[in-house]
């Protein structure tokens, strides 16, 4: 994650247009938005998220939601240093937690 701060912050000084620092706090994911919404003020597990979804397939569910959550910055680990560790649990970043807080404001 930390290789692509520079290329990320070379764009953003590049561009002068307030949207584009804009752009870094939305996503037009459905399963990412779908995961924060799940998320939101929790710590959940894979087994607890998947189940909430409906979903059996880990793979799947680690390719197309969590993983690509993670890579944009929404999710975070509990514990980041140790991935397996058995009582891993899932939280929102502060990026996470702006979408999902202001998707709830407009309800």
């Amino acid at each position: 994650m930390v290789v692509d701060a520079p290329e990320n912050m070379a764009t953003s000084t590049q561009t002068s247009s307030p949207t584009s620092s804009d752009n870094q706090w939305k996503t037009d994911n459905a399963n990412i938005i779908r995961l924060i919404k799940l998320i939101g003020n929790n710590r959940l597990s894979v087994k607890e998220m998947m189940a909430a979804v409906r979903l059996k397939n880990r793979e799947n569910f680690m390719e197309y939601s969590l993983n690509p959550a993670i890579k944009e910055g929404f999710v975070t680990m509990l514990y980041p240093d140790t991935p397996l560790h058995p009582r891993q649990k899932y939280l929102l970043t502060v990026k996470g937690l702006t979408i999902y807080n202001s998707n709830n404001a407009r309800r």
